[in-house]
C-alpha cells in the first residue's frame, strides 16, 4: 500500500549560532515499528510516501553500509548464521571413540566409558549449550536426514542439559567441551536406540570398548534444515 500526503516537514536544527547560517538538517526517511508491522516514510519536496516494509528489507539496506563477516571459520564447519539469538555455527565431528564419564549416583565416582559414536552435528553458540544430533555421513544438503544422538544429557530436540558445566566462548571448542562434562541420567534418554529403546544405559554398556557404532541402530529425528534455523 502506498499513500501520498502533503505536510510541512521541519528538520532538526544544529546546536550552532544562528549567525553561521547553517540550514536545518532535513529529514529524509523514518521507520515506525509496530507489533505486527514496520512502516517506512520517505520525505521528498514536502511529500510523504509511506509503505509497509519487512525486517529483511531493512537488513539488506543496512548491509550496504555495514560489513558482516564470519571471520575465519573452524574446521568441519557446516554452516554459519547470524540470527536474532546471535551467532550460530554448525560443526561436524566424524565418527570416533569418545571418552565419557557418567554419574549414576550422587557422591560416587562416575562410570567411565569408551564409546564409539556416529558422526555428530553440534549447533554451537559462544558460551552456550549446544544442540547435538547424529548423522550417518557428513551432510551435503539441508534435506538429508538427521538422527537422535545416542547420548545422555540431551532433551528430545537435541538441546544439551548444561548442569553446572560452562561452555567455552570459542565455538570450535564446544564439541570437545561437551564430552569432557560429566554426563548424568537426566534429560530425555528414551527413543535413542532401536535395539534398546527404553534403556540408553544398556546401549552404552554394549558399545563400551568397541570401535564402531552400528548406524542401523539410529532413530530419525528429521532433516538437517530443521536445526539450521
Amino acid at each position: 500500500m502506498t499513500e501520498e500526503i502533503t505536510q510541512d516537514i521541519s528538520g532538526y536544527k544544529w546546536a550552532l549560532p544562528e549567525t553561521l547560517g547553517v540550514p536545518a538538517d532535513e529529514l529524509k526517511c523514518r521507520l515506525d515499528f509496530y507489533n505486527d508491522a514496520v512502516i517506512l516514510y520517505l520525505l521528498e519536496s514536502g511529500v510523504i510516501t509511506t509503505r509497509f516494509v519487512s525486517a529483511q528489507d531493512i537488513v539488506m539496506a543496512m548491509l550496504s553500509e555495514v560489513d558482516l563477516t564470519s571471520g575465519l571459520l573452524p574446521d568441519n564447519t557446516l554452516w554459519w548464521l547470524q540470527g536474532k539469538n546471535g551467532v550460530q555455527v554448525g560443526l561436524w565431528r566424524p565418527p570416533q571413540v569418545w571418552k565419557v564419564a557418567l554419574v549414576t549416583k550422587a557422591f560416587q565416582a562416575p562410570r567411565r566409558f569408551n564409546l564409539p559414536m556416529p558422526g555428530l552435528i553440534f549447533v554451537c553458540s559462544p558460551a552456550k549449550c549446544p544442540r547435538v544430533v547424529a548423522a550417518k555421513k557428513r551432510p551435503k544438503s539441508p534435506n538429508e536426514h538427521i538422527y537422535h544422538a545416542p547420548l545422555f544429557n540431551l532433551f528430545g530436540d537435541g538441546k544439551a542439559c548444561p548442569g553446572t558445566h560452562k561452555f567455552p566462548e570459542k565455538v570450535s571448542e564446544v564439541p570437545e567441551s561437551f564430552f569432557t562434562s560429566f554426563f548424568t541420567m537426566e534429560a530425555t534418554y528414551q527413543g535413542r536406540s532401536k535395539s534398546h529403546p527404553q534403556s540408553l544405559m544398556s546401549l552404552w554398556e554394549e558399545l563400551d570398548g568397541k570401535r564402531r557404532f552400528p548406524l542401523s541402530d539410529l532413530i530419525k529425528a528429521g532433516i538437517l534444515e530443521d536445526i539450521m534455523q
